[in-house]
């Protein structure tokens, strides 16, 4: 794909002019805290009043008593964000996006040198963090910024994964299907519904109290920081984690072409000279760095991270996700319950029709990878991540016989509780 440096001159000046009106809007009278004869009207749960100087005369507290929860399930690929984003996506009150930033990686990465790691990603993290933060806002405008070909008249059939979203497949969006369709194949939402509205998207995410995104584009919390300590927001932050030996095994299934080399390795015991052993190296920094961030319990992150491992999804789904609904402030409706049923009592094979597929036995999916490695790979990668499998409690398998016994687990009993 060419690169319209056009396009990038236009981004650029509207990332600037976001962040001016955020700076604007942070020192206007409305964001002002409590300059009231009667402080005590002026908490976040207040409620609008008719008397003077009740919350109603500033508008950041009458919006923020019954402001939207902005969810952000921040994973990397093959962890089970599918899975985990799927659970919200099936409940009524949740308007969900599956990877917007996918647009931005496509839109971005031929224009950028690739000479000059930092400088590339901090374009790449700044272009994200905007578009977030429109996103949540339900401004879906501005991600047609960076949609190929350019939406007309506000109507596109190439948002990435479209189907994905429940929301995207209902009225107002696409009359084909009823709230009522609570199991609608992807593939057939995009080809009864047609091209994408963004205008009646923007109006279908506006109808819903929870906004959540699934972003595997974003390497660490630590980036986000600006984004979650936004006032005009409410963000929620879960940190998905996975096992890194079961994620590469993931990959290397999964892209097939990228990982030649791995099979290569996994098929031969032997490791080819050029291996490129760079992702796995920056799966396991960029985790450890992540999840140490988070675990440190910053205080921006208070009452907004929540650690969850795949592992601890797949063996108790039910269970985790009332955890995990529990603090975003959401209930498990039928529609979750029905979902986690079909979903986590399929077949053991991992899906091959489907990279992003969710049906199958998650308890037994959740360690299949130990059959699939052989134990010379394990071994190369337990080395290189030992402080990441030790933070998070992933033990360690010290031979060919532990590593192929699936009667003994190498997942450790380990709780993660909630920053509140």
């Amino acid at each position: 794909m060419q690169c319209s440096w056009k396009l990038v001159i236009l981004l650029g000046l509207a990332s600037i002019a976001i962040q001016y009106t955020a700076i604007r809007t942070l020192t206007s009278k409305a964001f002002q805290l409590c300059q009231l004869p009667s402080p005590q009207n002026c908490s976040l749960g207040a409620q609008e009043t008719d008397t003077p100087g009740g919350c109603d005369d500033y508008p950041y507290f009458s919006v923020n008593a019954t402001r939207k929860t902005h969810i952000l399930l921040l994973a990397t690929t093959r962890s089970g964000s599918s899975f985990v984003g799927q659970l919200l996506n099936q409940h009524q009150e949740v308007f969900y996006l599956f990877e917007p930033l996918y647009h931005v990686q496509n839109t971005l990465m031929p224009c950028l040198s690739h000479s000059r790691p930092p400088a590339d990603r901090r374009v790449m993290l700044g272009a994200s963090r905007d578009l977030l933060r429109s996103l949540f806002d339900c401004d879906l405008y501005f991600l047609e910024s960076y949609m190929k070909p350019m939406p007309t008249n506000h109507t596109t059939d190439k948002l990435f994964r479209r189907g994905a979203s429940r929301a995207l497949c209902q009225q107002p969006v696409c009359d084909a299907f009823s709230p009522a369709d609570i199991n609608v194949e992807e593939g057939d939402c995009v080809k009864k519904c047609g091209a994408l509205n963004t205008t009646l998207a923007t109006e279908a995410c506006r109808e819903k109290r929870f906004v959540a995104i699934k972003v595997v584009r974003v390497a660490e919390i630590g980036d986000l920081r600006a984004l979650v300590e936004d006032p005009r927001l409410n963000i929620k932050v879960i940190q998905l984690v996975r096992d890194p030996r079961g994620i590469m095994s993931s990959r290397i299934e999964t892209f097939r072409d990228i990982y030649r080399l791995w099979r290569i390795w996994r098929a031969t015991g032997r490791r080819p000279y050029n291996l490129d052993l760079t992702p796995l190296t920056v799966l396991c920094k960029d985790f450890f760095s992540s999840v140490s961030t988070g675990l440190s319990h910053p205080y921006w992150l208070k009452g907004k991270y929540m650690l969850v491992r795949y592992e601890d999804m797949a063996k108790k789904p039910l269970q985790k996700t009332k955890e995990i609904f529990d603090f975003l402030g959401l209930s498990v409706d039928k529609n979750v319950e029905d979902w986690i049923q079909a979903n986590t009592q399929g077949s053991n094979e991992p899906s091959v029709k489907h990279k992003y597929g969710t049906l199958r036995d998650s308890a037994a999916t959740a360690e299949s990878w130990r059959l699939s490695l052989s134990y010379d790979m394990v071994e190369y990668t337990q080395t290189v991540c030992h402080k990441v499998l030790q933070q998070l409690g992933y033990k360690a398998a010290r031979s060919e016989g532990e590593l192929k016994n699936m009667s003994l687990t190498l997942v450790q009993d380990k709780t993660f509780v909630p920053f509140l």
